[in-house]
């Protein structure tokens, strides 16, 4: 359910840590999530709802959220850009009359969800989200606790078995029926020695020919000096981020027909007519994902 309107371009969330309107926002998160907002230690997922203008942030994720964008300054830029791409891809799975969604590592919601944007073509389609971030849970469930179909379950996604054999998202998706399956900004969080290729395998094996899945994965193929720059940072989340290759972000749509145009740069993947100017001109170096969506067969 990642999405937000956008912040400040000069940088994320249009304030500055420590002053009196996020001393109040803090206080807010904190009173909203009492068993779920840890204040001492920075989140991902709250991270990157700093990025994209949120307001389920700490001043501990907003430390850490400037120094990598000390690093990486296009970061609130590369957030916003992998929703959009996500909202596209909904988007064409809904107007392909595709009615069940999976959206894996979800983060924490606001505008453009999964549900609202599918159910603006289809408005009978089911929805489930996964995180295991209790501010993002806390968050979901709250947002749903009114709408029908759709669910927030609290679980690791790396482990697909608990994820397919959940309860709660077993009242919601049936997997007799295609399931599009949604990994963005996910596979690139499990480094290769968790067999992110058999985490994906495991999904695609438990839904029916004409599933999909979506896969938005940061790499490193124009800025090889990504991984020693940024792994110091995040890992004072508890997250590392795996960047990859277009081969190996490639070899995860094993079993699926890519959908054109095929495995290419975030900001290339089915464009719409009329979008926001690109701050980077097109600049493909500065978003450094990939995106791709494939149809089981």
């Amino acid at each position: 359910m990642n999405g937000y309107g956008t912040g400040a371009d000069s940088g994320a969330g249009g304030g500055h840590a420590g002053d009196g309107g996020e001393d109040a926002r803090d206080e807010d998160v904190t009173a909203r999530h009492p068993d779920a907002a840890d204040a001492d230690l920075p989140s991902a997922a709250r991270m990157y709802d700093y990025y994209m203008g949120g307001s389920h942030n700490l001043a501990v994720d907003r430390e850490l959220a400037h120094a990598f964008m000390r690093v990486v300054p296009e970061m609130p830029h590369i957030a916003r850009a992998q929703h959009a791409a996500l909202v596209r891809m909904v988007k064409y799975l809904a107007r392909r009359r595709v009615a069940q969604f999976l959206d894996l590592g979800a983060g924490i919601p606001a505008v453009d969800t999964v549900h609202e944007v599918a159910r603006s073509i289809v408005p009978e389609a089911r929805v489930a989200y996964v995180d295991r971030d209790p501010v993002a849970v806390s968050v979901s469930r709250a947002i749903l606790r009114d709408v029908p179909d759709a669910v927030m379950v609290r679980a690791d996604v790396r482990d697909a078995g608990a994820v397919i054999g959940h309860r709660e998202l077993r009242g919601v998706l049936d997997f007799e029926r295609p399931v599009a399956l949604l990994m963005s900004a996910v596979l690139h969080s499990v480094p290769d020695e968790e067999d992110p290729e058999g985490m994906v395998a495991a999904y695609r094996d438990a839904t029916v020919p004409g599933s999909y899945l979506a896969v938005i994965h940061a790499t490193n193929d124009y800025r090889p000096e990504l991984p020693v720059l940024t792994s110091a940072i995040y890992k004072q989340a508890g997250y590392r981020i795996a960047y990859r290759s277009r081969e190996r972000i490639a070899g995860f749509f094993d079993g699926f027909d890519l959908v054109a145009p095929g495995l290419v740069d975030v900001i290339n993947w089915r464009p719409e007519r009329g979008r926001g100017r690109d701050p980077y001109g097109g600049d493909v170096a500065r978003y450094s994902a990939y995106t791709a969506l494939g149809r089981k067969h």
